[in-house]
């Protein structure tokens, strides 16, 4: 009895500092000056892959953004024309965008032979950085959000975008003043812990978190796009 007092006193010192340390985090995480993200009413392009991209993976991300009152618009490399399903899904990235608030005027389609909707081919970054530019210098862009160098679900598209990100920064070709934030890809376990990875997410975010609220989650759920699978 005597040793299991200290040690309770331990666990429970332990279960505090945790808590503690947990709410700090999420504090310094749901702030607006997270990560030194540009302020309200920033011009921030989401750049994806594929119709879908948007739904599956950045829909936390962009919510977020809309949150900070950013101002968003979305550049989609291709129109997901891998089974043939293309003007389907063109139709319905639009209809996502919506259903995120990201009105349609905001929102813009590549389709070109670069650019295919295949994992087995391999983007030149250097063609996909120039088309990247253009989009950015036109609409006066403060915050690029893509997909990191693991493209989240390692599909060779998404890579493929980061490489053209990355050449940018290394060539200095961003407009001064313009950010770039990356979505962090995790291994198959996180993805599938939900609300028990949130403590981990808090530890290694490395520059922002986005956490929905319930209303936000239902507006996410009512994605139309969600129905399609990464080839």
């Amino acid at each position: 009895m005597e040793v299991a007092a200290p040690l309770l006193c331990l666990a429970a010192a332990v279960l505090v500092w945790g808590v503690l340390w947990v709410w700090g985090s999420w504090e310094r995480m749901t702030r607006p000056e997270q990560a030194g993200l540009p302020g309200g009413g920033s011009r921030t392009l989401l750049v994806t892959a594929h119709p879908d991209d948007e739904a599956m993976f950045f829909a936390p991300t962009i919510l977020g953004l809309a949150r900070l009152r950013h101002q968003l618009f979305l550049l989609c490399f291709s129109a997901g024309n891998y089974y043939n399903q293309g003007e389907i899904r063109k139709k319905e990235l639009l209809q996502s965008c919506d259903v995120l608030g990201i009105p349609p005027s905001n929102v813009m389609l590549i389709e070109n032979r670069d650019f295919p909707d295949d994992p087995d081919v391999r983007w030149d970054p250097d063609r996909a950085a120039d088309v990247l530019l253009q989009h950015v210098e036109a609409n006066g862009i403060k915050l690029v959000v893509t997909f990191d160098e693991g493209g989240v679900s390692g599909h060779s598209n998404h890579v493929a975008l980061n490489a053209a990100v990355r050449t940018l920064q290394a060539e200095g070709k961003l407009p001064k003043g313009c950010s770039v934030l990356t979505l962090q890809s995790v291994n198959l376990l996180r993805k599938y812990l939900c609300l028990l990875d949130l403590p981990c997410s808090l530890l290694l975010a490395r520059d922002a978190l986005f956490v929905l609220t319930q209303r936000e989650a239902a507006q996410a759920q009512g994605r139309p796009t969600a129905r399609h699978w990464e080839p």
